[in-house]
């Protein structure tokens, strides 16, 4: 009987990224959530990898995750910055009417 660890399976086998093309990087889970810049531009790698195929499905499912959190990350800077700018709006239309 073959031991589990040395059998064979019919399933594929995940493949290795591959060096040519840039691997966006993986959350840790003691990571500072990255900046909307960085956020951004690691969305931009993910959505060209996508874009070009040849990921094997399951790197390809890891990928489109990893981009739903950053469009996330992305969506939660943008409504602080528009939180922000209403309330300097705010702020400054009640000083205007307060002259």
């Amino acid at each position: 009987m073959t031991p589990p660890s040395e059998a064979t399976s019919s399933q594929p086998q995940p493949s290795q990224p591959q060096p040519s093309q840039p691997q966006p990087s993986q959350p840790q889970p003691n990571q500072p959530q990255p900046s909307y810049e960085q956020a951004r531009a690691e969305l931009r790698e993910i959505v060209q990898a996508l874009e070009s195929g040849g990921q094997p499905l399951e790197e390809s499912l890891a990928l489109w995750q990893r981009g739903e959190q950053l469009a996330t990350i992305c969506q939660q800077w943008l409504q602080g910055a528009r939180t922000r700018l209403d309330e300097a709006i705010a702020a400054s239309d009640a000083a205007d009417a307060e002259r």
